[in-house]
């Protein structure tokens, strides 16, 4: 069976740059503490890792296109060095008025990277999605994964009473959920 886990960006392995806000810059994107070396343990641990991630500041025109390519090479680049190992990273870069099918909380995304890298054995069942909002885990559970909300980003433990969609595991940020995963 192929172990897969599909990660949110910001706010899972980046900083969160606060609501309505984006990382428009190389400048911007900071790692979150551990997020590297959780990356290279789960790598380690075989797993298959795919980003995906809405980006609608594009679109917006708040940075191009090249900008968040950039970004991309970038991270993949800096974990690659600490062989950690992101197999794709899907964005989606539309608002939400557009009601595209790839915009989180849509799974077009996570079946866009399932398709175009024919995984074998794939059972989501067995597989994680890692967010750090209540779309990313309508996501995860609307795809049929495992889902890990960390408190690294935008959402709040103190919010937990209100949410809609509960995940099936809490971590505080990306390290401890891949102690959660690696544990299971």
């Amino acid at each position: 069976m192929t172990k897969v886990i599909f990660l949110d960006r910001d706010g899972v392995i980046n900083k969160y740059p606060g609501d309505r806000n984006y990382v428009t810059s190389l400048k911007g994107f900071r790692f979150i503490r551990g997020a590297k070396k959780a990356l290279r343990r789960l790598s380690q641990a075989g797993y298959t890792m795919f980003v995906i991630s809405n980006q609608a500041g594009v679109t917006k025109g708040l940075y191009s296109g090249k900008t968040l390519d950039d970004i991309t090479r970038t991270m993949l680049k800096k974990l690659a060095t600490e062989k950690a190992y992101i197999q794709g990273v899907y964005y989606c870069i539309h608002r939400e008025e557009d009601n595209c099918a790839c915009r989180k909380p849509k799974t077009g995304l996570i079946e866009k990277a399932i398709l175009e890298h024919k995984i074998p054995k794939l059972s989501l069942k067995r597989s994680f999605f890692i967010g750090d909002t209540q779309r990313d885990i309508q996501a995860g559970k609307e795809s049929g994964c495992r889902t890990i909300m960390v408190f690294s980003g935008k959402e709040k433990i103190a919010n937990q009473k209100d949410w809609e969609f509960q995940p099936d595991f809490t971590a505080k940020d990306l390290s401890h959920a891949a102690d959660i995963i690696l544990n299971k």
